[in-house]
Order: structure tokens, then sequence, then C-alpha cells
């Protein structure tokens, strides 16, 4: 399993960098997970989601996280739990809560 961040500061095409990534690996045929923990959660967009299905996403760490301690759970268990499916072979899970969605 390879596993690859992408980061950057504001505006640098964080996101873009990621969808395409994870559309071209999926067009080769690999599995792939795409994690977005974006203040500004666009990755579902990016991925074809559509902004409401994108918004629609329950936030992994809001759900585990309900102002309480952490709470250990296998990584196979949350992904079950709140990835929803970006096309073919791709799937995305949104960890950061947010307050503002911002589409663009």
């Amino acid at each position: 399993m390879t596993k690859i961040a992408v980061a950057g500061k504001g505006g640098s095409g964080k996101t873009t960098v990621a969808g395409v990534l994870a559309r071209l690996w999926a067009e080769d045929g690999l599995d792939v997970l795409a994690v977005d923990a974006d203040a500004n959660p666009n990755l579902g967009i990016s991925l074809g989601l559509g902004a409401d299905r994108t918004f629609d996403l329950v936030g992994v760490r809001e759900a585990l996280l309900p102002g309480g301690p952490a709470i250990a759970s296998a990584m196979e268990d949350i992904v079950d739990r709140f990835a929803a499916e970006a096309g073919p072979h791709v799937r995305i899970v949104q960890v950061t809560k947010y307050d503002h969605f911002k589409p663009g």
C-alpha cells in the first residue's frame, strides 16, 4: 500500500493535484482512498461528487469525537462507515469538521 500526502499553502493547487492523482491511479485499476483533511473540503467536488454530495459527507473526526476523547477505530471500520464512492476504484473520506463550506 502506497500513501501520499499533498500539502502546501492555501491556493497552491493541493486539491486539484490530489484529485488528478486519484483519478489517474483509478484509471490504471488501482483502488484509491482519498482523504480530505482540508479546512475547506473540496476534494469531493474535484472527484466529481458535486457540491451537494460533498457537503453531505460526514466528517469522520466530527462523528467520532463529539466533544470527547479520541476513539480508536480500525481504519477499515472508518472507511466502511464513512467513505463515499467517487467513481470506479475511488472512495473518499472527509476527516475535517467544517463550519463554512465554500465550494470553489
